[in-house]
């Protein structure tokens, strides 16, 4: 049959036909074939086991069909789990290699899905991705429910939300994922307008306007090196003060400052007090700026 591994454009319906053509396997077959691979590295051994078991790939590949990408791409990430199950297939738990092969081809699947069906990476939670697979089906089942024939969209969600147990904002916003396209930000808003305004062209920029950002630069700049000058006019001990309740991330409390100096937490906030307004009034002989402005 040959290596699928790297056969992505091998369409769907060979995949199918080789598939079929390869013959099954009885459990104590399986079961050492599993064992020289696991043992021996016998790659011959591993193929056959494989190959033998595509057909379970192609068969839950089938089921995601609907999400849109091309089914060749689905069987060869199920070749994947299966590869991936025959590296970990213990065949001494007396499990038939199919059983065990299911979840991981599935999972592989699912994880190439998730990849590839929208540009936006979602479902990256177990909850997100229980809910990205399983929302269309439990919402159909629910629809063919008695009671639910006229029940509004608000209504379908928050049932949906109860029987998969996920907040129902968690369903609205998949919901809304599902139903809609990807849309490129650099597309003219009114179609078949090459030149026209894009969607990016509407969406609100919080960031400061950038002469904003450049005077706040200056600004930020000039204050820091008034502050440097300033802090020099201040005595060692109001210095180590000032920098440890003001300066620091986390400023040291009145009482850790006072046992670190050997003095009172009152005497340590009357030396704060006092350097603050030798600061302050050093900021502003320096700076020519009211003293509002170092309040």
């Amino acid at each position: 049959m040959g290596d699928l591994g790297g056969q992505s454009t091998v369409s769907s319906t060979f995949l199918a036909r080789a598939a079929r053509a390869e013959p099954l396997l009885a459990r104590e077959e399986e079961f050492e074939l599993a064992r020289r691979w696991r043992e021996q590295r016998d790659e011959r051994a591993l193929h056959r086991l494989v190959h033998a078991h595509m057909r379970l790939a192609i068969a839950v590949a089938r089921r995601f069909r609907h999400y849109g990408l091309p089914m060749s791409d689905l069987v060869q990430e199920g070749h994947v789990g299966l590869m991936e199950a025959a590296a970990r297939f213990e065949a001494e738990r007396d499990v038939r290699f199919s059983t065990y092969a299911t979840w991981w081809i599935r999972a592989a699947i699912q994880d190439y899905v998730l990849r590839n069906w929208s540009i936006v990476r979602g479902g990256t939670s177990s909850g997100q991705k229980a809910l990205f697979f399983n929302l269309r089906r439990v919402r159909a089942r629910l629809e063919r429910t008695a009671g639910f024939e006229d029940a509004t969209r608000d209504e379908v969600q928050a049932a949906v939300a109860v029987a998969l147990g996920v907040p129902a904002a968690e369903v609205a916003r998949m919901d809304a994922r599902l139903t809609a396209p990807d849309l490129s930000l650099n597309a003219p808003l009114a179609a078949g307008e090459e030149d026209g305004t894009a969607r990016l062209d509407q969406l609100v920029a919080e960031d400061p306007l950038p002469d904003e950002q450049v005077a706040e630069s200056i600004d930020g700049e000039r204050r820091r090196r008034w502050l440097s000058m300033a802090l020099h006019s201040l005595s060692d001990r109001e210095r180590r003060i000032i920098r440890a309740r003001r300066l620091a991330e986390e400023g040291e409390t009145l009482e850790m400052l006072g046992a670190r100096l050997g003095i009172s937490k009152e005497r340590v906030r009357q030396i704060e007090n006092r350097a603050i307004e030798k600061l302050r009034a050093t900021l502003v002989r320096d700076s020519g700026l009211p003293v509002g402005v170092f309040a």
